[in-house]
This record gives structure tokens, C-alpha cells and sequence, in this order.
């Protein structure tokens, strides 16, 4: 009859393809939601300054100890809070990479394959 048919089973599986995309699209959007709700606390000087971040990396909330407040180090209380605010990034960016990574596990691909953000 027709040969040439014996081949539409390969269009069941790229149908299964294409909706296994759609929906590792609609994890990733969800996702993308998520970390900018999650947040990581960074801290400086022993926990005198704490930044906290969205895990997409935006600046929440900055917490000072008034202790250090004091005129003569002005340039350290400066170092401090950008030191907190530096480390709230770095945790920022690795909680959205470990996220990123577990989401990719659950969908069966290799662990360290990066997905676009």
C-alpha cells in the first residue's frame, strides 16, 4: 500500500517533543517568577551589615548595626555594606543556579547543562 507512511510515527513523537517543551517553557517562566520572590541574606563585619536580595539579584533591604556609625569610619561602614550587598549577589546567583539545576534534573537533562535564564 504506501510505504511512505510507515513513517508517521516519528510525528508522535515530535508531538511529545514539542509539549515536553511547552512545558519545560512554562517551568522556566514559573521559575523565573520564583526567583524574583526568593531572597538570600548577605553579610559583612561579622553580621554588623546584611543585604538582602531577590535571587535574581536585586537589592531588598539593607541592615545596619548602629554601632558602627561612627564619623571617623566613614570609608569602612562604606566597604561593609558594599561587602554584604556583594555577598547577597553571589548567594543570589548561586540559589538561582542551584534552582535552575533542579529544574533541569527533574526534567531528565544532564545536571550541568546550563538553561537560558
Amino acid at each position: 500500500m504506501l510505504k511512505g507512511l510507515g513513517g508517521l510515527g516519528g510525528l508522535g513523537d515530535m508531538a511529545k517533543m514539542m509539549k515536553a517543551a511547552q512545558e519545560v517553557q512554562g517551568k522556566m517562566a514559573q521559575l523565573q517568577e520564583d526567583l524574583q520572590t526568593m531572597t538570600v541574606t548577605g553579610e559583612s563585619g561579622a553580621g554588623l551589615v546584611k543585604a538582602v536580595c531577590s535571587c535574581k539579584g536585586d537589592l531588598k533591604s539593607l541592615d545596619i548595626d548602629p554601632s558602627i556609625f561612627n564619623p571617623d569610619e566613614k570609608e569602612v561602614v562604606e566597604d561593609l555594606i558594599l561587602a554584604a550587598i556583594k555577598d547577597a549577589q553571589a548567594k543570589a546567583s548561586e540559589r538561582a543556579q542551584s534552582e535552575m539545576a533542579k529544574l533541569s534534573e527533574g526534567m531528565g537533562l544532564p545536571k550541568d547543562m546550563k538553561l537560558p535564564f
